[in-house]
């Protein structure tokens, strides 16, 4: 954890710049395909199409090669787009509902093989590491609701000490959340390569057939 200010770590969130400059480059690449196929060539061959069968088959091959640019850019542009990371994405870590989920296993396993590294001494999971604000809060609301002198010196004890636990909590919940940002951001990155190969295999499939059409004349 980056808490050495004399020699500070750098944060996990540096590393979101680099993952969306890498997508920035792939909507990049994207956009110059797009343009190619609606600019020189593939118009000077549009003069070739003879009849309705080919004007139709030229049309679509033109569309299938665009929607596989379109395919690349959408599914890219998450990468880009803001993204919340609370305390409860980092309960759905280790939620029954996602324990089978890909999309933090990573990250499960980092946590799991050196948990004193992301808990320290303060928690032994994430929920545990969470629970210090919530005791705190809830210490605090039932003071302002306590008319009884004693009862406020006993609760005001218990909250200090809580206080000092979820002070303890909170540089590693803020490592955690970062660092589960940073692996949303991955994995966004992750699923947009895979849609942008589907979508040159739908550019090449759409170039083929538009190409097939205006070059049998």
């Amino acid at each position: 954890m980056a808490e050495n200010t004399n020699d500070p770590l750098p944060s996990p969130l540096d590393a979101v710049t680099d993952i969306r400059a890498t997508a920035k480059w792939t909507i990049a690449a994207a956009g110059a395909v797009g343009a190619a196929l609606i600019s020189g060539a593939p118009l000077a061959a549009a003069g070739h199409i003879h009849g309705v069968a080919h004007a139709v088959a030229a049309g679509i091959g033109l569309l299938i090669a665009l929607g596989g640019v379109g395919l690349a850019i959408w599914a890219t542009t998450d990468v880009l787009a803001p993204r919340l990371t609370t305390p409860a994405t980092l309960r759905a870590l280790t939620s029954p509902a996602t324990l089978t989920s890909p999309k933090f296993a990573i990250l499960r396993e980092i946590v799991e093989s050196e948990p004193s590294y992301f808990f320290g001494t303060i928690a032994t999971s994430i929920d545990d590491l969470l629970r210090h604000q919530q005791i705190k809060a809830a210490l605090a609301r039932q003071l302002l609701a306590e008319p009884d002198p004693k009862r406020c010196e006993m609760i005001t004890k218990h909250l200090q000490q809580a206080a000092r636990n979820a002070e303890s909590a909170a540089p590693y919940v803020r490592w955690m959340l970062e660092v589960t940002h940073v692996c949303q951001v991955q994995d966004d990155l992750r699923r947009s390569r895979r849609y942008t190969m589907i979508g040159a295999a739908l550019v090449v499939l759409g170039a083929v057939l538009f190409f097939s059409v205006t070059g049998s004349h």
